[in-house]
């Protein structure tokens, strides 16, 4: 079995190279999927799900003001919470049975140890993040940047609290790339490359 893990700061596609990676490798793309397969188990709906996905929660006030989630049930053991161990112990199982590439969710720290996988950083220059943030969500440079932050510090803080680890540490992963200075195919060859020598010949 052979699995890549794929941290990324926003803006950098690290997604679009992880799905592209799959897709040339043959193997199962986990992303939103986690968050849909955490619905399933949980029986709590897919919509609800996403407002909290990878975001810790926040002792003062409720992740979002829903119905739901203000619920007793969620009062000692935030939906944040509850949804980050659904998705370690999904991730573990998926590990153990099959290759497949997963982005984010603390996968890297989640199965570290694991022989067979591989854990990524995809990361770029903020003027190149900001571009692709711009044309990708039709805003202005100010509001990407803006947004840029945000989400990166949602990420950060959400790995650092479940892992008590350092999202931004290059150390804490097993091969960082800047996505800046490839293209897409050259990525994914230097990613399949990853997988094949070093995931595989661990096995």
């Amino acid at each position: 079995m052979g699995v890549i893990t794929i941290g990324r700061q926003y803006g950098s596609n690290g997604r679009r190279l992880a799905l592209a990676l799959a897709e040339r490798l043959g193997v199962h793309f986990y992303d939103k999927e986690l968050i849909q397969l955490a619905s399933e188990r949980s029986d709590i709906p897919y919509e609800e799900l996403t407002k909290v996905d990878e975001q810790r929660s926040n002792p003062w006030r409720y992740p979002v003001d829903e119905k739901m989630q203000m619920e007793n049930r969620f009062r000692f053991y935030p939906m944040n919470d509850m949804l980050y161990d659904t998705q370690k112990k999904i991730i573990e199982e998926l590990a153990a049975r099959e290759d497949c590439v997963i982005v984010g969710r603390c996968a890297n720290r989640i199965l570290k140890g694991m022989d067979s996988c591989v854990s990524v950083f995809v990361y770029a220059p903020l003027e190149v993040r900001t571009q692709t943030i711009m044309k990708r969500a039709a805003i202005k440079e100010k509001e990407a940047r803006s947004l840029i932050r945000r989400i990166d510090r949602q990420r950060g803080d959400y790995y650092n609290y479940f892992t008590d680890g350092d999202w931004s540490n290059m150390g804490e992963y097993d091969f960082c790339l800047d996505s800046s200075r490839v293209s897409v195919e050259q990525a994914v060859e230097i990613l399949e490359h990853l997988y094949r020598t070093v995931a595989l010949e661990r096995v």
